[in-house]
């Protein structure tokens, strides 16, 4: 999730924000340059990291972790083993948790336009429409998780009832186009999270 802080607070109006350019956009106070693992933000294991580059100019704007098989397993391990009390969450507090996501996203939805347009080359004007049709699938399921409802079947036999209920059963992995970066993923994330899954 995209870290809320008195620092973004600094960041100015969406027309300062318009006017940003590659070669300093990565300094804005919601870009981080590391993986988010297990609760930190973490370099590769090797150390190595590759170019983030703006397709449309060319411009390197960044680099990011190059995490590779171990790095992967790694985080299997941590978001496995952090499920085994993730998965007692209400439905509630799961809604709660959805809904302070998305407040952070619109607050912050014009440096978020301004960095897509920076890592996948697109007009400001289609980076902000990706963020509020991203920001929507949050909002979403931050509604639906609150009805997570099971099921009463119809039963064959008069001795038996037959019960549905739904349950959360381990981590999930994302895989999400390039060129819709945040969309994508909220898309994705948001309902893995509704239904209390962890998620990489």
């Amino acid at each position: 999730l995209w870290k809320d802080s008195d620092e973004s607070d600094k960041v100015g109006e969406g027309e300062r924000n318009r006017e940003q350019t590659d070669d300093h956009v990565f300094d804005l106070p919601l870009v981080r340059d590391k993986a988010f693992v297990n609760g930190a933000w973490i370099s590769a294991r090797s150390g190595k990291t590759f170019d983030v580059i703006n397709p449309a100019t060319g411009t390197v704007v960044g680099q990011v972790p190059d995490m590779d098989a171990d790095d992967t397993k790694k985080a299997i391990e941590a978001a496995s083993e952090s499920f085994k009390t993730w998965q007692y969450t209400t439905a509630k507090e799961r809604s709660v948790y959805l809904r302070r996501w998305y407040e952070v996203l619109v607050k912050h939805q014009d440096e978020l336009a301004t960095i897509i347009t920076a890592e996948a080359g697109k007009p400001f004007k289609e980076s902000l429409g990706e963020v509020t049709y991203g920001n929507s699938f949050i909002e979403w399921f931050s509604e639906e998780a609150r009805r997570t409802y099971g099921e009463v079947i119809s039963s064959q036999t008069a001795t038996k009832e037959m019960l549905l209920i739904k349950q959360p059963i381990g981590v999930a992995g994302l895989i999400t186009p390039w060129n819709f970066p945040i969309a994508m993923i909220t898309r994705k994330a948001g309902a893995a999270i509704a239904a209390g899954v962890h998620v990489l």
